[in-house]
């Protein structure tokens, strides 16, 4: 490579890094988003997917917090419904959410990206437990933090958990990864004339009683000002758009 383009190279870079409108995120994934088209448990491709998304933003020295769900291998309420106790069955798929993490990390770290898992409740030999200054300690040191185990209380979903982890590491976004590109009016699976919108306020959100999170997480987010984004997180490339400050989801502030 000549001087001229390696100069050039530089230039780009420096550029995507000075365009990046986040610098620290919370990126929350469904447990079911690592399925893929299987029935349960955890497909490979997948979580390469959503692996190389957070590989694409650490590059540009944004530093990540990941919070995934547990439902592609336990759920707590569903449990219950079929005759478990609700706080043993919650626990159980606490754990789930643990081994969820375990996945992302291995797969994070054989595409190089160093990580560290915290965990509500600490496991000897698998991870530590969370305590933010630690959490904002391995950020500030470039690792990727994946949160485990959930708020470590029963009755409390993983959007719940990902709203208290990103006040904790005081983000400057929690994003909510979906198969859908945002928010919209109805269901745009089920009605086609669903509109979809770009900026909404957690006020408007709540008079339109519109499914985000459940509604600890959103009002845990209202009362500490922080910012959720809802994306299409199956799209190459889109986490990388959102932090560059592209509209191709739903800011709700």
């Amino acid at each position: 490579m000549t001087r001229k383009n390696k100069k050039k190279v530089f230039c780009i870079f420096a550029l995507n890094f000075l365009d990046m409108k986040y610098n620290r995120i919370l990126l929350k994934l469904s447990g079911e988003s690592l399925m893929g088209d299987d029935h349960y448990g955890i497909n490979y491709r997948n979580v390469h997917h959503y692996a190389m998304e957070i590989q694409s933003v650490v590059a540009q020295g944004v530093q990540v917090g990941v919070v995934i769900g547990g439902g592609n291998i336990f759920r707590g309420v569903q449990g219950s419904s079929k005759g478990f106790d609700r706080r043993q069955g919650d626990q159980m798929g606490m754990l789930a959410t643990i081994i969820n993490a375990m996945a992302m990390q291995a797969v994070l770290e054989e595409l190089g990206v160093s990580s560290k898992v915290l965990t509500a409740f600490a496991i000897e030999g698998v991870s530590e437990k969370i305590s933010w200054r630690k959490a904002v300690e391995t950020l500030e040191s470039g690792q990727v933090v994946i949160f485990g185990g959930g708020t470590g209380n029963p009755f409390f979903t993983t959007d719940s958990g990902a709203a208290l982890r990103a006040v904790e590491i005081k983000a400057d976004l929690l994003l909510k990864g979906t198969r859908v590109d945002g928010v919209y009016t109805a269901d745009p699976e089920k009605d086609p004339t669903a509109t979809k919108y770009t900026n909404l306020t957690f006020d408007e959100a709540y008079q339109k009683n519109l499914k985000i999170m459940d509604m600890t997480a959103f009002t845990l987010c209202k009362e500490n000002h922080m910012p959720i984004y809802v994306y299409d997180a199956n799209k190459p490339g889109n986490l990388l758009k959102v932090l560059h400050g592209e509209p191709i989801g739903t800011l709700l502030q």
